[in-house]
């Protein structure tokens, strides 16, 4: 019996979920409040408490994309275990945000590499030294520069740079045969980013970034979204990605506007919505303060 099926029989004890055809969603629910979600040839995805997680779990190949925190990866492996005792092809972070890499020490010594943008094993590095935690990292082992590919059982593994967004290290991770992209933080589906400017972040770059993530897949793509609003799916499509360069584009004008106007930052960062932009509801303090940071400095 295949990897994937033995994992479909461990969720059957929640009854006839086992039955369900592989390519149908489906959601397991533990006692620990974690659900799993299956997506397409062999992907799937993990939330819990953090960043989305989305794993490869095949026959002869298994590879994890983000991490969460230590606890919560450690549910993760909890299941992983029920179906399989090989170590990890691959340990994947999209950047270096706790919620996403956290969790990463939770596998050493059970992951064959750990891969991440150059940049993002950077801003790993140093944060974890200026809190003097070192110790309960596990760093990335391998960084790339502009792409990166790995071959792992029948899936092709590639992650792209396409420059400084939410941070100055942030990867799009292509499950090619799938057809599945993890954009991690590039894309907060309806909700109001975090915007990292003490590691590099962009506005105006992210900008283009979404651009460049929108022509480079296509209309068949399933995008993982590493955070979503209330309501809102963490999957969806590359339209997304143009809706959310919108949204920052919305900001960037409305931040232009309201200085021309004499507002003040702190009045134009109190706003709930910005015009043009409507499904990203809530207090835009993040976005506005980077981007006037960008256009105005202090």
């Amino acid at each position: 019996m295949s990897a994937r099926r033995d994992f479909l029989k461990q969720a059957g004890a929640l009854g006839s979920l086992s039955l369900l055809p592989i390519n149908t969603f489906w959601n397991a629910f533990f006692q620990s409040g974690y659900h799993f979600k299956a997506l397409r040839n062999d992907v799937y995805i993990f939330t819990e408490r953090g960043g989305t997680i989305a794993c490869l779990m095949s026959d002869n190949g298994l590879v994890v994309v983000d991490t969460q925190f230590p606890d919560q990866a450690g549910h993760l492996i909890i299941e992983l275990k029920k179906n399989t005792d090989r170590k990890l092809d691959l340990l994947i972070n999209t950047h270096h945000h706790g919620d996403h890499s956290g969790g990463n020490i939770a596998f050493k010594g059970m992951v064959n590499k750990v891969v991440a943008h150059q940049n993002s094993y950077a801003n790993q590095k140093r944060v974890a030294e200026g809190r003097d935690a070192l110790d309960s990292q596990l760093l990335p082992d391998t960084t790339y520069e502009d792409k990166w590919s790995q071959k792992v059982d029948k899936e092709v593994m590639t992650l792209h740079y396409f420059g400084a967004a939410h941070t100055n290290g942030d990867s799009f991770v292509h499950f090619e045969n799938a057809n599945i992209v993890h954009t991690g933080d590039l894309l907060f589906n309806r909700r109001v980013p975090f915007i990292d400017k003490s590691a590099g972040a962009d506005v105006a770059s992210w900008m283009e970034v979404m651009e460049k993530g929108y022509e480079s897949f296509d209309d068949d793509t399933l995008f993982v979204f590493g955070h979503s609003g209330n309501g809102y799916e963490i999957t969806g499509t590359r339209e997304d990605l143009m809706a959310f360069r919108n949204y920052l584009g919305k900001v960037i004008d409305f931040v232009k506007a309201g200085k021309v106007a004499g507002k003040s930052k702190e009045a134009l960062a109190a706003v709930e919505e910005v015009p043009g932009a409507p499904e990203w509801k809530g207090t835009q303090t993040r976005a506005v303060n980077a981007v006037w940071m960008e256009l105005y400095g202090e």
